[in-house]
């Protein structure tokens, strides 16, 4: 006997990680089933606070959106048949004329202009590359990767990615216009005496 595959759509995805017993789990839904994600590490959160932080100060003090943070859930596939896509983002930024100033309380309902995904060891190279293709195919227009093992971050556009390191800058292009960070600046380093 074979068996269907049951196909979950947001709403429902919504419900369920709404739930008691699913509040301290991290999950995402690519295309209509629930993947649960590892934790992220001690490195992995002090690397997107990092970034967040100098992302949403430049945000705040040009008024130019908004920025999202703690694996904020984005709808980025809505299909016939429940196959669904919400994404997890580590930062994201919605610029002002797309998204208004208090998001819902519910999934985000549109790609963000910026996405930013911290790498952990635990992360599979096949379902990274599947949700870039899905974060740009939604309208994302540039999506930072970042690499706390090679302390590198890959930059990708429609229009292909760059590979960005050390003393390189990290520019928010068209999407946050002035901005830039040196890719050091990125990632804490050990103390020197």
């Amino acid at each position: 006997m074979v068996m269907e595959r049951q196909l979950i759509s947001a709403e429902r995805f919504f419900d369920i990680v709404d739930s008691p017993g699913y509040e301290d789990r991290s999950l995402e839904l690519v295309e209509g089933e629930i993947i649960e994600m590892s934790k992220p590490s001690g490195l992995h959160g002090q690397i997107a606070m990092r970034l967040g932080a100098r992302i949403f100060n430049y945000v705040e003090l040009n008024g130019l959106g908004t920025v999202t943070a703690a694996e904020t859930g984005f709808l980025l596939e809505r299909n016939p048949d429940g196959s669904d896509t919400v994404r997890a983002l580590d930062i994201a930024f919605l610029s002002r004329a797309k998204a208004p100033a208090v998001l819902p309380d519910s999934l985000v309902d549109m790609a963000p202009d910026l996405a930013v995904e911290v790498i952990s060891p635990s992360n599979k190279v096949a379902d990274m590359h599947r949700k870039i293709r899905q974060l740009l195919a939604a309208g994302t227009a540039l999506l930072w990767i970042v690499h706390p093992e090679t302390r590198t971050v890959e930059v990708h556009t429609r229009s292909g990615a760059t590979t960005f390191e050390g003393d390189d800058i990290l520019s928010g292009g068209d999407v946050l216009p002035g901005f830039s960070i040196p890719v050091r600046d990125i990632f804490p380093t050990p103390e020197t005496s």
